[in-house]
């Protein structure tokens, strides 16, 4: 009877990712939809128990947003200008997040990983 134990680590491991904070700086890394590469910096301000609002810093450009978390699930809505985008990241063990992001009209997907920064 070894599912009841494996069932137990997977809700244990559950839980533990839940109840990390995710308020805080973030090293952002991440693809564009070309495959190019880019880097910068990410902040995230809780706002209650399940939302919070969103900050990157990309190539002297900035983004802000509000974001929503659900156990394991984050995702993020932001703007820049006229430029609408979405974002959805998994919440890791180590406290990172990674995801795939995307912007309003425009054909691809992005890849990003957020790292707290400690």
């Amino acid at each position: 009877m070894k599912t009841p134990l494996i069932v137990a680590m997977f809700a244990a491991g559950l839980s533990a990712a839940s109840a990390q904070s995710i308020g805080g700086s973030y090293q952002a890394s991440g693809t564009n939809f070309d495959g190019s590469r880019y880097t910068g910096r990410a902040q995230v301000t809780v706002t209650s128990d399940t939302t919070c609002r969103i900050s990157w810093m990309i190539a002297r450009t900035t983004w802000r947003g509000i974001c929503m978390r659900n156990g394991t699930s984050f995702s993020a809505s932001y703007t820049s200008g006229n430029a609408i985008g979405l974002a959805i990241y998994e919440l890791k063990p180590d406290g990172s997040l990674e995801g795939l992001w995307t912007l309003a009209d425009k054909p691809g997907v992005g890849t990003e990983t957020l790292m707290p920064l400690r």
